[in-house]
């Protein structure tokens, strides 16, 4: 009998076989295929404006800490950069956020790995968001995939959530207590939520 039986996505997000190496820890990813279909240098950033990415995440999951990878771009002068959690409501209100990163160097082809503030467990399973906010003279590109159209990010049948949205403005060191007025856009970056 195999003990890993293959389901589909909708119904069983995608969690890397790495996992099993790390003690067990939970890693939840925003592209389906995982690392594979990471295959983008994205221009996702604009300075001071958040990027949202959709999420599964399952009940108890323990969500410690958030992973994004830059493209082939570093951050150009940064002076604050942070990640974020957003709950599954319809509009997503923050649950945890990381410290500031200020300047924090963040270098081209790099993973970045920060911690939340506080461990949020997952108390029902839903489509969840990541976010990360940099202001910078030249934001970090992302790797991820890019949608032929928005409209596909914004879903094509009803009820399906937003893949990835842009929101906010003039951003500092804070993630805003929801994601508001979310625009769509054709830019999904890889993240982990672990």
């Amino acid at each position: 009998m195999n003990a890993y039986p293959i389901q589909p996505y909708a119904q069983l997000p995608y969690v890397d076989p790495a996992f099993l190496l790390n003690g067990g820890n939970v890693r939840r990813e925003t592209i389906p295929q995982g690392r594979y279909g990471a295959r983008s240098d994205l221009t996702a950033l604009t300075t001071q404006v958040m990027l949202s990415v959709a999420i599964v995440l399952q009940k108890d999951d323990l969500i410690t800490s958030l992973t994004f990878r830059s493209g082939g771009t570093a951050a150009n002068t940064p002076t604050n950069w942070w990640f974020a959690l957003y709950s599954s409501a319809a509009t997503p209100a923050l649950l945890g956020q990381t410290a500031d990163q200020t300047s924090t160097a963040w270098a081209a082809d790099e993973e970045k790995t920060v911690a939340l503030a506080t461990p949020k467990r997952i108390s029902e399973a839903g489509v969840y968001y990541v976010s990360i906010m940099m202001k910078a003279t030249t934001p970090v590109s992302l790797a991820g995939i890019a949608l032929d159209h928005a409209e596909l990010s914004t879903g094509i049948v009803t009820g399906q959530k937003l893949l990835a949205c842009t929101s906010g403005s003039s951003l500092t060191d804070t993630a805003p207590a929801t994601i508001a007025t979310p625009t769509a856009v054709v830019n999904i970056p890889y993240a982990v939520a672990s």
